[in-house]
């Protein structure tokens, strides 16, 4: 690899990981304004959305320039055009946890609900699959990042439940309705959270290991029942 197109593309991950870790921020106090009822601190993750916005569009425009400049051939191109995925990915879950904030503000002017909704383990999931989608990333690590794809599947089934949760508490406590419905919209964008997560590490896998892991039985199909 030519000296320059390395140097471009260690920038490209050096900023790629900066917009992770501001996204995994903004998603930490956004899921945190909603268990505590912090409509300031919710507030500051809707604000805080621009810049986000803003540095996905910068990141997007200096992989098209190294694209253009450079024309990068194989294990390099995959780099780069998984860079650029990702870097959707992440707006995307900016986005998601300007949602959550907003469910935040709006719960934070009503009574708890009289419901038994735990969002603990599956913010703990969501969170630490994001977080290790990025360390797969940082490290190369093909391993990791399939095991981001299955833990979806926990995360699924967590939404799942929550949604049989809020049925059950809604035929209890109709005069809650507006309450609870925003407390499982909050877990339905943790559950796209996950699936962006697991979008980063299925481009990860791509980075790596140069073939696509875009469904399920592909990804695990025979190595699962080997293992």
């Amino acid at each position: 690899m030519p000296k320059h197109l390395q140097r471009e593309i260690e920038k490209l991950k050096r900023q790629i990981l900066a917009i992770g870790a501001v996204v995994e921020e903004s998603l930490h106090k956004a899921v945190r304004s909603l268990q505590v009822r912090d409509e300031k601190l919710a507030k500051r993750v809707i604000e805080s959305d621009i810049e986000i916005d803003r540095i996905e569009v910068d990141m997007e425009e200096e992989c098209l320039k190294v694209l253009a400049l450079h024309q990068p051939v194989a294990s390099d191109l995959r780099l780069i055009v998984a860079i650029l995925k990702i870097n959707n990915d992440l707006e995307r879950i900016g986005d998601l946890a300007v949602n959550i904030a907003e469910r935040a503000v709006f719960l934070s002017t009503q009574k708890p609900v009289d419901a038994p909704l735990d969002f603990a383990v599956m913010v703990e999931k969501t969170e630490e699959m994001l977080r290790k989608s990025l360390d797969a990333l940082v490290d190369g690590d093909a391993t990791l990042a399939h095991k981001v794809c299955l833990a979806d599947d926990e995360v699924d089934a967590i939404n799942r439940e929550m949604h049989a949760q809020v049925q059950e508490s809604i035929r209890l406590h109709p005069d809650q309705v507006e309450s609870l419905l925003h407390l499982l919209s909050a877990s339905r964008h943790l559950e796209r959270v996950a699936d962006h997560a697991t979008n980063i590490a299925e481009d990860v896998i791509y980075m790596i290991e140069g073939h696509i892991v875009r469904h399920k039985e592909e990804r695990f199909g025979s190595k699962s029942g080997a293992n």
